[in-house]
C-alpha cells in the first residue's frame, strides 16, 4: 500500500509540474519576444531577455514546476513520472495557440493525443523501481560499468553539438538545441533522483547529507541545468513554440527511460510482453512527434485559395479557335 500511494504522490506532483512547465514556455516566449523587439535575440547570443518581467515570471512558473517535478522523483519511479511530461506539451501548445498566435493545425492535435496515448501506454507497463536505502546505494549503480559508459558518451555528444553543430546548423535544425537539452537533461534527472532520496530519507531521519555523494550529485545537476536553460532558451527564441514543446518532450523522456533503464536495471523483471509494450508506446509517441513536425506551419498559414474559372464566350472561343487555326497554317 506505501508504494501504491507513494506512487499517487508522485503522479499529482507530475502533473502539477506539467501544469507550471508547460505555462512557462509560453510566458517565457513571451519575454524573448519583447527582449528581441528591444535588443539582441538570444538565438544570436543576446541577453536583454534578463531585464524582461516577463520572462522572470516564466522562469517563476517554471522553477515551481520543477521543483514538483523534483519531489516527484522522490516518491515514483522516472519512468513513471517523465511520460507524465505530456501534459506540458499540451499545456503548452495549448495557450501558444491562443496567446502567442501560433496556430494549431487540426493534424498537431492528432499528433498531441498521439504522444499522450504512447505515453500513458509506457506508464501502464513501467517495471517497479528498486528499494533505494541510502544515496550511496545511488552513487554504486552511477559508478557502474554500463551507466559510466552512457554517461561518457552523452558528454562527447553534447560536446560536438555545441562546437561542430551549434554554429553551422543550430539556427536551422531544431534537433541540435533540443539535443543538448535532452542529452543534459537524461543526466539531470538521475542526479535528481538521488538528491530527491537523499532528502526523503533525510526528513525521515536518516541523514544522507553527511556523505559527500550527495554533495557531488547536486553539482552535477546545478550544471546540467544551466546548460538545458541557456540552450532552451535559444530553442524557444528562434522555432514555434508549439513544435519545441512537443520534440523536446520526446528525445528527453527517450532519453531519461533509457538512462534509468542503463542505471536502475529496470528492463531486469520484465517479460517480454512487458517490454514490447513500451516499445510500442514509444513508437506511437515518435509517430506523434512526425505528425506535430510536419504540419508545424499550417496553422499560421491562410487556406491556399482555389482557382478562378472564368467562363468564356462563343466570341472568345472563336476567336481562340480562329488563332490557333492561323498559327497551325503559318
Amino acid at each position: 500500500m506505501e508504494g501504491v500511494s507513494n506512487n499517487v504522490h508522485g503522479v499529482i506532483l507530475a502533473i502539477s509540474s506539467s501544469i507550471f512547465i508547460g505555462s512557462s514556455f509560453v510566458i517565457k516566449k513571451q519575454g524573448l519576444k519583447k527582449a528581441g523587439a528591444n535588443g539582441k535575440r538570444a538565438g544570436s547570443g543576446g541577453h536583454s531577455y534578463l531585464l524582461e518581467p516577463c520572462w522572470w515570471a516564466g522562469m517563476l512558473s517554471m522553477i515551481v514546476g520543477e521543483g514538483a517535478n523534483f519531489a516527484a522523483y522522490a516518491y515514483a519511479p522516472a519512468v513513471l513520472v517523465t511520460p507524465l511530461g505530456a501534459l506540458s506539451m499540451i499545456v503548452s501548445a495549448v495557450l501558444a495557440h491562443f496567446i502567442l498566435k501560433e496556430r494549431l493545425h487540426m493534424f498537431g492535435i492528432v499528433g498531441c493525443l498521439l504522444c499522450v496515448v504512447g505515453s500513458v501506454t509506457i506508464v501502464l507497463h513501467a517495471p517497479l523501481e528498486k528499494s533505494i536505502q541510502s544515496v550511496k546505494d545511488v552513487w554504486y549503480l552511477a559508478t557502474a560499468p554500463g551507466f559510466l559508459a552512457y554517461t561518457f558518451t552523452v558528454l562527447v555528444l553534447i560536446l560536438i553539438l555545441i562546437v561542430r553543430y551549434v554554429p553551422r546548423f543550430g539556427q536551422s535544425y531544431l534537433v541540435v538545441y533540443i539535443g543538448i537539452c535532452s542529452l543534459a537533461g537524461s543526466l539531470t534527472v538521475m542526479g535528481v533522483k538521488a538528491i530527491g532520496i537523499a532528502i526523503k530519507l533525510t526528513i525521515g531521519g536518516q541523514n544522507q547529507f553527511k556523505y559527500f555523494e550527495t554533495w557531488v550529485f547536486i553539482v552535477l545537476v546545478l550544471i546540467f541545468c544551466l546548460l538545458q536553460l541557456n540552450y532552451l532558451n535559444k530553442a524557444l527564441d528562434t522555432f514555434n513554440t508549439a513544435v519545441v514543446s512537443p520534440i523536446y518532450y520526446v528525445m528527453f523522456t527517450t532519453l531519461t527511460i533509457l538512462a534509468s533503464m542503463i542505471m536502475f536495471k529496470d528492463y531486469v523483471h520484465q517479460n517480454a510482453t512487458q517490454i514490447i509494450t513500451e516499445l510500442c508506446g514509444f513508437v506511437t509517441i515518435l509517430c506523434g512527434t512526425f505528425l506535430l513536425h510536419k504540419t508545424k506551419d499550417m496553422g499560421n498559414n491562410p487556406s491556399i485559395p482555389l482557382p478562378v474559372i472564368v467562363p468564356t464566350t462563343d466570341m472568345d472561343c472563336k476567336q481562340e479557335s480562329k488563332t490557333t487555326k492561323v498559327t497551325v497554317e503559318v
